[in-house]
């Protein structure tokens, strides 16, 4: 590819650094390897394409990581662990985590989560030149689409790729009621089951915090008890 995409891999085995490090180079990206948190921490920058973060890491663990590089970063985040238990899975979204990817992981499926996660990226991030010049506006909540930009009352609301695109579905389908299913296919891209919706409801609850006044009681993104949300 004519630019690299550049992608920072932070685990603390060498081992599944070099291994993962030459197969995403054979894909044409660039990596940079971090061994621990702190590391991962001190090489983020906007620049940076993609992160995987594995989570049990010495000095600051996977979680730490990922909210500090949240602060400089919407690109997706991609979490290589051996925890999968919804708990975990939960904790990781909360804190701006798109994806889990549980260990021991076969390297296709690495590439294919990667290529996935970009693609998503450079859609609604604006990276493609043929980005749609729409601008939503629901009150004092404004979605520019070309520049994959949400404000509020004029100020900038930083959100993660995950919470950008389900404020854009539903600000698109306004007054339709979005199962957490629903939600969470069109979003996730994957088949739904029933734990997906603890999944669904903490991106729901991070969104609210960010773009309400009040997230416990929203004007934007609203519950219907028993179905599901909409944006009025």
């Amino acid at each position: 590819m004519a630019d690299k995409r550049r992608i920072l891999l932070a685990d603390d085995d060498p081992d599944i650094r070099e291994v993962a490090r030459i197969l995403l180079e054979s894909e044409g990206f660039e990596v940079l390897e971090a061994a621990d948190g702190d590391e991962a921490c001190a090489l983020a920058e906007p620049e940076i394409d993609l992160y995987i973060l594995d989570i049990m890491m010495p000095g600051k663990n996977g979680y730490q990581a990922c909210r500090e590089i949240r602060r400089i970063s919407s690109a997706p985040i991609l979490f290589l662990t051996a925890r999968t238990q919804d708990g975990d899975k939960a904790m990781g979204f909360s804190v701006g985590a798109d994806d889990y990817l549980a260990k021991p992981f076969s390297y296709t499926e690495l590439t294919a989560r990667v290529k996935a996660l970009l693609r998503r990226y450079y859609v609604y991030k604006g990276k493609q030149e043929d980005a749609s010049q729409d601008v939503i506006t629901i009150k004092d909540l404004v979605i520019n689409k070309a520049a994959c930009e949400v404000r509020r009352a004029g100020v900038n609301v930083p959100l993660t790729d995950i919470e950008y695109r389900m404020l854009l579905l539903m600000a698109e389908n306004r007054r339709k009621v979005f199962s957490a299913q629903e939600l969470y296919e069109k979003i996730w891209n994957e088949p739904y089951f029933y734990a997906c919706n603890n999944t669904v409801m903490v991106h729901i609850r991070n969104l609210r915090r960010k773009v309400e006044p009040d997230a416990d009681n929203p004007q934007y993104v609203k519950t219907v008890w028993g179905k599901g949300y909409r944006i009025d």
